[in-house]
Formats: structure tokens, sequence, C-alpha cells
């Protein structure tokens, strides 16, 4: 029988593999600086034979916040599809070892496990090279009141959409935690994504997520609008909760009548923006699912995304909250 969490996440399950490298490398691949390049299999394979020493994690979006939410205390769960393969392993590994849950076993068939070569020049630009593989074939059949069970918060990213059956097994997930009584958030992933689902992601919406989170860019594009007080505007008096986050000038969260508006934490170096929204949603999630005050919620967030982007990696890490009740901000 399927345990009780307090999150699960559904997405594409992704191993980071983080190295750094210099232009040379850069160019014998062909990838130019800070850019992101989806490639096939053969060219993964040559990558990584021509890397050096690497690091290796379990990755994307939604996994990175179910991996921050277990690294702060909480019970957490993933849906995502493997491969039964080298990097499948590193995957399944990786988030087990955190305490996560992971509900599907790696396939025996079909595509290669996804991989991301993240690829760190001297200044700390990253460049991508992805090679997208099973994480696409994450079917509707994956999506079942047996591998959901019971969760306080089923957490979706905007990226599923992406995939052939991402539309169908999303609204397998609403059905079931409408059924189950569990909440439903979905992340908007990033402003182009949103700009290929809108119809679908405002159905989404409108029609059953509990909860949304967005950077302003996000927001923006979903509503069509060119302000962050347009989106404010459209959204007054939902009863879902948005929780939109607007990089240096903090985040808003709006609820019904309430709204908390978070100043962000005064910084003097970023290192590294990857994952900052993880961060916050991974922080806010563990303080909502404990019943803590949005405001509180908020202010859990920003400390965590302040956190991850002063250092290298998309990973909040354990014992990141160790001086957050002594900090005032």
């Amino acid at each position: 029988m399927t345990r009780e969490v307090q999150l699960i996440g559904i997405s594409n399950a992704i191993v980071d593999i983080l190295a750094h490298v210099d232009d040379p490398f850069l160019d014998s691949i062909g990838a130019p600086r800070g850019s992101m390049t989806l490639i096939d299999e053969t060219k993964a394979r040559d990558i990584y034979q021509r890397m050096g020493p690497a690091t290796e994690m379990s990755g994307g979006s939604v996994a990175n916040t179910v991996a921050g939410f277990a690294n702060l205390g909480g019970d957490a769960a993933y849906i995502g599809r493997v491969k039964n393969d080298q990097f499948g392993d590193v995957f399944v590994h990786d988030m087990r070892s955190l305490g996560v849950d992971v509900r599907l076993e790696p396939a025996q068939d079909g595509a290669a496990t996804a991989r991301s070569h993240v690829l760190i020049s001297s200044d700390g630009q990253r460049t991508m090279q992805t090679y997208l593989g099973a994480c696409t074939e994450l079917g509707v059949a994956d999506v079942t009141p047996e591998t959901i069970g019971q969760a306080k918060v089923i957490l979706l990213e905007g990226y599923v959409w992406d995939i052939p059956e991402g539309a169908a097994l999303a609204a397998a997930a609403f059905a079931i935690g409408k059924a189950t009584g569990s909440r439903v958030a979905l992340s908007l992933s990033d402003s182009l994504c949103v700009e290929r689902h809108q119809e679908a992601f405002m159905a989404a919406v409108i029609g059953g997520a509990d909860i949304v989170f967005a950077d302003e860019d996000e927001a923006m594009a979903l509503y069509k609008v060119d302000s962050l007080d347009a989106v404010l505007a459209a959204i007054k008096g939902s009863d879902t909760l948005f929780v939109i986050t607007c990089a240096a000038q903090g985040s808003v969260i709006v609820c019904g009548k309430e709204n908390v508006l978070q100043d962000a934490i005064p910084i003097s170096e970023i290192v590294d923006t990857t994952g900052a929204g993880d961060a916050y949603t991974a922080a806010f999630l563990y303080g909502w699912t404990a019943d803590k005050p949005l405001a509180e919620c908020a202010k859990l967030g920003t400390w965590c995304a302040t956190a991850v982007i002063q250092k290298l990696g998309a990973r909040l890490e354990k014992g990141v909250l160790d001086d957050y009740a002594r900090a005032e901000f």
C-alpha cells in the first residue's frame, strides 16, 4: 500500500551532470557559452566521454523541489520516468538517499535516462546540453491512485505538458487530487513553456489548481499582460493561492483577500541563480504543509532561495534553516 506523504512531485526526471570546463571544450562540442541546447543520445554519450570529472545528481525543476523539501525535513515522494541504466540508477539512488519515495521503478526498455550536461565556465556561467530521453515517456498509466496515493500536495511542473501524454496525465493527477482531497499545485516552469501551453495552463488554473507557483514573467505570460500590476488585478479575489517570485523585488502571495509582500534578502554576491525558484517552492510548501501562515511560508521560501543563489548548484542542502530562527528580515 502506498504510504501517505506531505508532497508528491510529478515531472520530467533528468540527471544533472555538472562539470567545470574551459572555452576550448565548449568550442569543440559546438556549444555557445550560456546556451541551452537539446541534443540526441549520440551527442550526449560523446560529451560525457570527453568531459572531465563531474558531479551527477537527480535534477529537473520539480525533482529539485522535492529533493529540497526532503532535505528540509519534509516527507516526499516522486513520479518520473527513468530507464534501468547508469543514469537511471543515479537518479533513483540520489532521490532515495534523501528519503524521497520514488514511486516508479526504472523502465526495462525505451529511451535512455534523460540527462543535462551542465558545463560551468570559470566565471560561473552555465552552458547546458540536454538529452530528454526517457523522461518524455512518462504516461497516463504512471499516474494512478496507487502511484499517487494520499498526499497533502500534488505538484506538477509545466514542462509535463511538453511530453506526448502530458496533458492527459496532468488531467489524471487533477482528478485523483479531487477524489482524495489532495491540493494540486502547478509550477509554470518558464515563460516560453507558458506561451506554448497558455490555454491549457489557464484552463488548469481556472478548473482545478489550488496553488500556482510562477515568477513574474511566467505570470504575465499566463494572463497575456505586460505588468505585474495587471496580473494582480486579474487574480484579485481568486480562491487559488498564487505565489509569484519577483527576483530582487521579493515575492507576492495572493489568496482571496489575503496579500503578502515579502522583500528579498540583500546579499553582496550572486553566484548562481539556477534553482532559486525551485528552492523557494520547496521551502514555501514545507511551511504550508506544516500549516504555517502565508507570511511565514514566504519568509521560508525567501531564506532558502537566497541560500541557493550564493553557491553553485540548484540543490537545497540540509541545514539551510539552522540560522533561520535568529535571522531578521
